[in-house]
């Protein structure tokens, strides 16, 4: 074979070869596709199958409305009102930066401030925009359509009464779950379940399917024992009382003595729960479970009650409260204005006797006064399921010091808040039976019978002295007998009690021949110089009780001073007025012996100043 044969043969052998190894490279290549298909495909396939779905399809969760609460009349006191909110896909709509302009005029938001939001969020695919706007201006802003601009439903708080029911209903937040007061206490109840829809949009971010994936399910109604009539009336005149007495603030608790109901909870000052944002933190604190106050001579009643329960006195015990001051150790308490002489346990009461009260106690062994006193309630938290409501302070005897128990006995050394005051004379009024307030129409929390029915239906009697003969005359309301206990406590400062402030406190029932209403009022630091709980609180009780009891169709039960009113013409809202008192420095005051000094010699430290006096 000559030389050209056989370069031709080498040609063709090379050329088989390079055919055999391009076969094989792409056999293998054909290989490696098929099972990178089959891996993408069948083993993997979740991860890209969510990967593509990412991209047009969206689970957007529905909104539900929150429950709406209502008075005891069925009355909106809490409603839910449609809003829309404006939210972007930032990394959409980075990819039409010219667009940005336009948004930023609709939506009425400095450019700069719009484009800062979306560089910080570029990498992500939701921001809000604006956050509960007018529907009608949200759907103006998404028909510029904008690419990634989309609105969604939501729902804001709105409160009717405003004001007036602020610190027992509470508010929500931005997202529409309950931050304090009822709100907050309910939440859960009152929220419901949001539910969610699957949508399939296209390039341009418009909606093209949607499928439903869960039914949102709207809040539970809510209905409260308070009655918005009583409600507005208790916060009208406590601000009245509070701009005469020029006070710093003020607390009403208005409970319906057999079922425990709250029908009324007013605190001063307070805010507006429709536009919280510019509202102090304190004033948006319910003063009347959380703030604690010494009780006071409010504390006389419980006082007799529980030594009238462990029998060591009779209404008709005798008690000596010669000379008008009582030595205790290295301290000495007064009556004031003046010595009341002997007593027997009503004129305790009527003149509201230190001496009497403390010389009754020391009848009681410690722990039995302790035991007493504390199943009315002080000393352990009520119970209504209100959030952060005090449990007051009551200390045991082991830590009692020689005047404790004396200082006790007409209302200081212990702390207590208005709605234990109002716990405590609500069990009074109902037969002794101690019940957990709540503010749920319809809630009937078990009784407990702490004293005897004849006991406290003694000291309700008892308690209407105060009003027929003591220093209480201005909370009389014509046609009903009223029974109740006035107070003036010193308040008590860093540097111990403050000379010249004041909490003014009157707690009643009424009618006092079956109770109905059992109220509490303090007002704090009045300053327009009549400070005691008969000049200052008790015209509060009188008229609110006096409009409360017409609301609520209470019959009288003092018909004999509704005759005499009928028969002198003075029917109506006259007849019930009360004598303009005189001016305040010609007063002999009742509960005056705040105003002093009950500690001797000088030289050591005063026990809590005495108060009681006249009342």
């Amino acid at each position: 074979m000559n030389k050209t044969g056989r370069n031709r043969a080498r040609n063709s052998f090379n050329l088989r070869q390079r055919l055999k190894w391009v076969g094989l490279a792409l056999g293998l290549c054909s290989v490696s596709l098929v099972g990178r298909a089959a891996y993408v495909q069948l083993v993997n396939s979740d991860f890209y199958q969510r990967q593509g779905e990412a991209r047009y399809l969206r689970e957007l969760p529905i909104n539900t409305s929150r429950g709406m609460i209502t008075d005891r009349n069925g009355e909106p006191v809490a409603v839910s009102t449609p809003v829309a909110s404006i939210w972007v896909n930032p990394q959409e709509l980075m990819r039409a930066p010219d667009r940005i302009p336009e948004l930023a005029t609709a939506l009425g938001m400095p450019l700069d401030e719009l484009t800062s939001k979306l560089s910080q969020k570029a990498d992500k695919e939701f921001m809000y925009l604006r956050r509960r706007i007018n529907p009608d201006d949200a759907e103006k802003v998404v028909a510029l359509k904008i690419p990634g601009v989309a609105s969604q439903r939501e729902f804001r708080r709105f409160y009717p009464q405003g004001e007036a029911m602020a610190h027992v209903l509470g508010f929500t937040n931005i997202d529409d779950r309950g931050q304090e007061g009822l709100e907050l206490a309910f939440d859960e109840w009152l929220r419901g379940k949001a539910g969610a829809k699957r949508v399939i949009r296209n390039r341009k971010g418009d909606t093209v399917e949607s499928d439903l994936l869960r039914a949102a399910e709207p809040g539970k109604d809510l209905t409260l024992s308070i009655d918005r009539r009583i409600q507005f009336l208790a916060f009208k005149e406590l601000r009245n009382a509070l701009i005469e007495n020029k006070a710093a603030g003020g607390s009403m608790v208005i409970m319906d003595v057999a079922t425990g109901e709250v029908l009324a909870m007013v605190n001063l000052p307070t805010y507006n729960p429709n536009s919280v944002g510019g509202a102090a933190p304190d004033t948006r604190r319910n003063r009347a479970v959380t703030d604690l106050v010494e009780p006071g001579s409010t504390m006389k009643p419980l006082t007799i009650a529980s030594a009238l329960q462990s029998g060591v006195v009779t209404k008709d015990t005798t008690v000596d409260t010669n000379p008008g001051y009582m030595a205790i150790g290295r301290y000495t308490i007064k009556d004031v204005p003046r010595n009341n002489g002997v007593l027997n346990v009503t004129g305790v009461i009527t003149r509201s006797s230190n001496i009497g009260a403390a010389k009754i106690a020391a009848k009681m062994p410690d722990q039995v006064f302790y035991d007493h006193v504390h199943s009315f309630g002080y000393g352990s938290s009520p119970h209504s399921g209100f959030p952060g409501e005090s449990a007051g302070v009551f200390p045991r005897p082991a830590r009692w010091s020689g005047s404790s128990k004396t200082t006790m006995s007409y209302g200081y050394g212990l702390n207590v808040t208005p709605l234990q005051i109002a716990t405590a004379y609500s069990a009074l009024g109902n037969g002794g039976k101690l019940i957990a307030p709540t503010f749920v129409k319809g809630q009937r929390n078990e009784g407990k019978q702490i004293i005897d029915e004849n006991v406290a239906r003694e000291v309700v009697a008892m308690m209407e002295t105060v009003v027929t003969q003591g220093g209480a005359k201005q909370a009389a309301v014509l046609g009903y007998h009223v029974a109740g206990k006035t107070g003036t406590a010193r308040k008590a400062g860093p540097g111990g009690y403050e000379r010249g402030h004041y909490n003014a406190l009157f707690a009643g029932v009424v009618p006092a021949s079956n109770p109905r209403f059992a109220t509490v009022i303090v007002i704090n630091d009045p300053q327009a110089g009549k400070y005691y709980g008969g000049l200052v609180s008790a015209p509060v009780f009188h008229n609110v009780m006096e409009g409360a009891l017409r609301l609520m169709d209470v019959p009288p039960d003092d018909i004999d001073s509704w005759l005499v009113a009928q028969q002198s013409g003075k029917m109506g809202h006259a007849a019930s007025s009360l004598p303009t008192p005189p001016p305040a420095e010609a007063v002999v005051a009742p509960d005056a012996a705040a105003e002093f000094d009950a500690a001797l010699p000088t030289a050591h430290a005063p026990v809590p100043p005495a108060q009681g006096g006249t009342q």
